[in-house]
């Protein structure tokens, strides 16, 4: 056993404070780091690209609702998990980062050509994480760590960085007393005001036309009953935002699903007297591409107080959504049924009955049959209880609007939009699956062009025999670009991709693999989900969007 270094001192707070999974790629700098796993109780996922250690990371955090941990190299190794920590930033997802940096001696702007060196590393990740530290001293470790895990389970919830110079990891720490746990952290909540509670009970309680929009603060807060209980206490229809996804129970009688992005939800929002926006911005997609224009008055909750009217109007409420909701439960009126209330709750679930055909017969005029079949049928063939990890691509589009989470999750790169997500957030939320009993299935769907960025993690999957099922849509290129552009120009330019033999290659790494039809896809995922380890299915299959509805209908966005 080596001595005790700066490195222990990570391990040991970690494991403190009851992290148990750690992602990342080992680097010169961090090798004190790396050694003091040896002696830790920590379980390390070796990724092969930094960003997919980073979408790891998220994805496990997002299974878990505990921060997900992710060690860094200096320099490079830093900058290429950025892409990773700009969509766990944009989707509330809790990150510890511990990075490595270069000997103290060569810190700031002395360019002494070290390895690695950067002025200001810590500075390259302002912008994608919610706050950042340099430790300069092996004691100073374990309090950066608990800043940090705070930090990040803080509202808003995102990645919080943790440097430490190569010197101060391999820094001795004998004299310095072994951490301790469990620890105790306290994360800062925003709690709603009691006369804004008051004020937004007051206003749904009056309202003839409630509605409710539930983002992803929702699903964050664990606030999916609560929001069960307002809506159903009030009849008002709930719409969820795509970050919402599977917040409110996908076949209840007031449930319009997640279909944003048709003008027939988009007018039914557009027409609530009073409506409720919970764990939302009311960002790009959920306004139908900033075409919302509600003329009721608008009540906005949301624990990031920068998004608060940010689109519209609003009595803004600054609040965690579970508490929020929690509060408002309570404050609303507990009278029994009256002849009112009960008129309110069946217009409501028949407004909801009427909005869901009028999608549904707008679809059915598409001849987009082949693209509904084959959504069904990755439904049935994955298991209801399913962790779902999508990539940026047609199948999660039609996924953010049709894709009935049942018991399960549904998971996707919405917040930054980058490509490579689906299949190294889904390996991280098998680790998480692992550390329980393994038996809750997940699933990655990609396109072929989005795996491009992904396959080196086949590597990773292998390594520490991950159940995943990846499921890779292969149109040839980047489909949704060749349509946008088709649509746009009527021409499409660099979105035709060579690509691999998928199944080839994922069986040179010993990964089962097949190819199958779109008609078979239902019977593969079934056989898939029945075998241990990593799995590939290969879909060759072109997939066409839904026709926009937004596109004559008028900006909200102020001109420049």
């Amino acid at each position: 056993m080596s001595l005790r270094s700066g490195g222990h001192l990570v391990t040991e707070t970690l494991s403190a404070l009851g992290a148990t999974t750690v992602f990342g790629i080992p680097g010169q700098h961090a090798l004190g780091l790396f050694d003091a796993l040896n002696e830790s109780d920590l379980h390390f996922i070796s990724s092969r690209v930094e960003n997919n250690a980073a979408f790891a990371a998220d994805g496990y955090a997002r299974a878990t609702g505990k921060p997900g941990v992710l060690f860094l190299s200096t320099g490079p190794g830093a900058l290429t998990s950025l892409a990773g920590l700009q969509e766990a930033l944009a989707t509330g997802v809790p990150m510890v980062v511990v990075s490595s940096q270069i000997p103290r001696a060569g810190l700031g702007e002395r360019h002494r050509g070290m390895l690695h060196q950067l002025d200001d590393q810590k500075s390259s990740a302002a912008n994608v994480t919610v706050s950042r530290r340099l430790v300069q001293h092996a004691s100073a470790i374990p309090s950066a760590i608990v800043g940090a895990w705070e930090d990040a389970l803080s509202a808003p919830m995102g990645p919080a960085w943790v440097e430490i110079p190569q010197d101060v990891l391999l820094e001795d720490a004998e004299r310095i007393p072994a951490v301790r746990g469990p620890l105790a952290v306290a994360p800062r909540v925003a709690a709603a005001r009691p006369e804004l509670v008051d004020a937004a009970a007051e206003l749904l309680a009056g309202a003839s036309r409630p509605l409710i929009v539930a983002g992803g603060g929702v699903r964050r807060a664990g606030a999916e009953a609560a929001l069960l209980e307002v809506a159903e206490a009030v009849g008002a229809p709930v719409v969820c935002a795509p970050g919402g996804h599977g917040a409110f129970p996908w076949e209840h009688p007031l449930s319009l699903q997640s279909w944003v992005e048709d003008v027939a939800v988009s007018e039914t929002l557009e027409d609530a007297d009073v409506l409720l926006c919970i764990g939302t911005s009311l960002g790009e997609v959920t306004s139908n591409y900033y075409t919302l224009a509600p003329r009721g008055r608008i009540i906005h909750v949301d624990a990031e107080a920068r998004v608060l009217e940010a689109n519209h109007p609003a009595l803004g409420i600054h609040a965690d959504a579970g508490m929020f909701l929690q509060a408002l439960s309570e404050a609303l009126p507990t009278q029994p049924k009256t002849a009112a209330s009960e008129s309110r709750r069946v217009r409501s679930e028949a407004k909801v009955h009427q909005v869901l055909g009028t999608v549904r017969e707008r679809l059915a005029g598409q001849e987009l049959q082949h693209e509904l079949g084959f959504l069904d049928a990755v439904r049935v063939g994955t298991p209801d209880a399913a962790l779902t990890y999508w990539d940026m691509t047609i199948a999660a589009y039609w996924g953010w609007s049709a894709w009935d989470s049942r018991s399960g999750a549904f998971h996707s790169a919405q917040g930054a939009g980058g490509l490579g997500y689906g299949f190294p957030a889904a390996l991280g939320a098998a680790a998480a699956a692992a550390e329980e009993n393994g038996s809750t299935p997940v699933l990655a769907v990609a396109g072929d062009g989005s795996s491009m960025y992904s396959l080196a993690e086949l590597a990773t999957a292998v390594q520490h025999q991950l159940n995943v099922t990846w499921l890779i849509v292969d149109d040839g290129g980047y489909g949704i670009l060749r349509e946008y552009m088709h649509d746009t120009f009527g021409r499409s330019t660099a979105t035709e991709l060579a690509r691999p033999d998928f199944v080839r290659l994922a069986e040179s790494f010993g990964v089962p693999a097949e190819r199958v039809e779109a008609s078979d896809v239902e019977q593969a995922l079934r056989a898939s989900f029945e075998r241990p380890g990593p799995q590939l299915i290969v879909v060759p299959t072109l997939l066409r969007m839904f026709a926009p509805t937004h596109l004559d209908r008028p900006s909200t966005l102020p001109h420049a």
